[in-house]
């Protein structure tokens, strides 16, 4: 119930649109109850005039049959009437809280921290903010205007049945009670049936995301059975737990449409034998007759409405699952932003644990099972200079250079921009002032103009295209159909992986960041276009701080310094020639972990830069 409470609380905005509704449905409901006061009447009329024989009297009743003929044409137009303002609104109410829930919900996604995204599942979120915020929708824009409708119903018409005959408007009305509780009964336990079926359809879309994004890798090594096995199981479990809750319903559903229609043989029995014997006019049993189907019809879908209900709490549980997990990396209030400076990059004492978060519903891991991928970094880059990361796979370059524009927060120690404490200063102006260009770089599906301006979408298009001769890109966007504005596709796989790697290069040094960050940044170039990428990036570098994580000798030939990195420890310092005395682990990264024909081709300009 408190989920079911705290979902109430969305239609606070709404909350004229929604009383308008309800008084619209209960006018609704009013001319629907007065149809069958009408017809009983016109049967009345009908039963009186069959026995009269003058000629007044018989043009007195059609004159009588006309006027209920005209009321009964007028209640039901004007019900007509009712009933579309109140769809029309509760469709504005319904779709104003869709809009507001998936604000709030992608609002909130992007709040949080880079290492919540770590470790869930993509569709998983999808599913929460698609499938369980329509359901959640659904019923708080029609579900809860249709209960009251259903409720306002049966009262309406037990009233009406209770003053016809107050004796068969109780044997009508006996059902009720057992009904109301086979039906709480029924919401108890379908309410976590319907909730794993959610779960459930969110791994299944969990696994047609994660195979849709891997179609090249999955039809590279024809695993296409594979994937439709493993889609055959995500399906097979949502179908299991699907007839779980189906036989819940089939189970109770049946049994809250039958307790009425008791009520309706006993109202045949008992009022059929009062009219036989004059007990009740012919009149008084019809319009009893269609009170009672009235009735009917309301308990009869109280279980689909419950089945509502119950999907929605669910959802709702689902839903509030994502929303009350808070943001672990926060900026203090009024934090002020970065103060001016050249780039001045220090790490004090820092230390990086990644602590594990696990899937929604799972227990927090235990602080003692956080791995440590740094410990007690210093470093100090003062502006302007180019350092280069280099060790082994998982020696924590990556982690280092995403800990300055706050991608995630040291466990101790402090990281410095410029003299201020990146956890002190806000965000955004901290992230403007640097770039990241990662060995898989994302482009979105939009032009090539606007990817390269992402980071400054006001940017001129001269400038755009300063950037991507900077970047060695001009040349290969201009041979695309459309050149700058030709559309890349989802991700950018229509471009090759040097040509993603170029736009991304374009789009940081559009950005003019004091810090420039290249994590692996030409590992999907040729040997060719990586010399012309390096003599651009030796240009964009000048002035500007720079750290390179390194793969390649030509890489770190642009340095003006190496530190390299061994299970999260600085190990050596220093320029090539001193690491080639002074460290065994920069030996040996040298002599097997870079390509050697790569370094022997570097240009006169790379030579000296790198001083060797």
């Amino acid at each position: 119930m408190p989920t079911f409470y705290r979902l109430l609380g969305f239609l606070r905005p709404y909350k004229r649109g929604l009383i308008i509704s309800w008084a619209l449905a209960s006018g609704a409901m009013i001319m629907t109850v007065l149809v069958p006061l009408l017809m009983g009447h016109a049967v009345e009329t009908i039963n009186m005039g069959a026995s009269k024989h003058s000629a007044a009297a018989r043009a007195h009743d059609r004159h009588t049959l006309e006027l209920l003929a005209g009321g009964l044409l007028a209640v039901t137009l004007l019900r007509w009437g009712l009933m579309y303002a109140r769809r029309m609104i509760a469709g504005r109410v319904s779709l104003g809280l869709e809009y507001d829930l998936r604000h709030l919900l992608y609002g909130h996604l992007q709040r949080l921290e880079l290492g919540f995204f770590d470790h869930q599942q993509t569709g998983q979120l999808m599913s929460r903010a698609t499938v369980d915020l329509a359901a959640v929708r659904f019923f708080l824009g029609y579900g809860l205007v249709f209960i009251m409708q259903s409720a306002l119903t049966i009262v309406l018409a037990g009233i009406a049945m209770l003053a016809i005959n107050p004796k068969l408007g109780l044997i009508s009305l006996a059902p009720v009670p057992f009904v109301v509780v086979i039906a709480e009964r029924y919401g108890k336990r379908a309410r976590p049936a319907i909730q794993e079926v959610q779960q459930r359809i969110g791994e299944l879309t969990a696994d047609v995301e994660e195979n849709i994004s891997g179609v090249r890798v999955v039809k590279a090594f024809a695993r296409e059975p594979r994937q439709l096995e493993r889609f055959r199981n995500s399906v097979s479990r949502v179908f299991d737990q699907s007839m779980v809750a189906t036989r819940l319903e089939a189970t109770f559903n049946p049994i809250i449409g039958f307790l009425p229609q008791l009520g309706l043989a006993a109202v045949l029995l008992v009022g059929g034998n009062d009219v036989v014997h004059s007990n009740l006019t012919l009149g008084q049993f019809t319009s009893f007759y269609f009170y009672l189907n009235m009735l009917i019809a309301p308990m009869r879908s109280l279980g689909v409405t419950l089945g509502l209900a119950q999907r929605a709490t669910a959802s709702g549980a689902r839903i509030f699952q994502l929303l009350d997990r808070e943001p672990r990396l926060t900026e203090p209030p009024n934090a002020p932003t970065l103060p001016a400076g050249n780039g001045h990059v220090q790490l004090r004492g820092v230390t990086l644990r990644y602590e594990g978060s696990p899937e929604f519903g799972s227990p927090e891991p235990q602080a003692d099972r956080a791995r440590a991928v740094l410990r007690d970094i210093d470093l100090d880059v003062p502006a302007g200079r180019t350092i280069a990361l280099v060790g082994a796979t998982g020696s924590g370059k990556t982690s280092l250079v995403s800990l300055i524009p706050r991608l995630y927060d040291p466990s101790a120690g402090q990281v410095l921009l410029d003299g201020a404490d990146v956890r002190r200063v806000s965000v955004s102006s901290l992230r403007s002032a640097i770039a990241v260009v990662s060995d898989d770089p994302f482009l979105f599906s939009a032009t090539v103009a606007e990817n390269i301006a992402y980071a400054r979408p006001e940017a001129p298009l001269p400038e755009i295209e300063a950037a991507a001769r900077a970047a060695q890109a001009y040349e290969f966007i201009e041979r695309l159909p459309e050149g700058f504005q030709t559309r890349v596709g989802e991700r950018g796989q229509t471009l090759s992986g040097g040509q993603r790697q170029r736009l991304a290069i374009a789009r940081a040094l559009l950005a003019n960041p004091r810090v420039l960050i290249l994590d692996d940044a030409t590992s999907s170039v040729d040997s060719t276009t990586e010399r012309s990428i390096k003599l651009a990036l030796a240009e964009a570098m000048e002035g500007r701080t720079t750290l390179v994580i390194a793969h390649r000798l030509s890489t770190i030939a642009l340095a003006d310094e190496i530190v390299v990195l061994d299970r999260g420890e600085i190990v050596a310092q220093g320029d090539h020639h001193e690491l080639l005395e002074v460290s065994e682990l920069y030996r040996e990264i040298v002599e097997k972990g870079l390509p050697e024909h790569v370094f022997m081709t570097r240009e006169t300009r790379e030579r000296e830069v790198s001083g060797i």
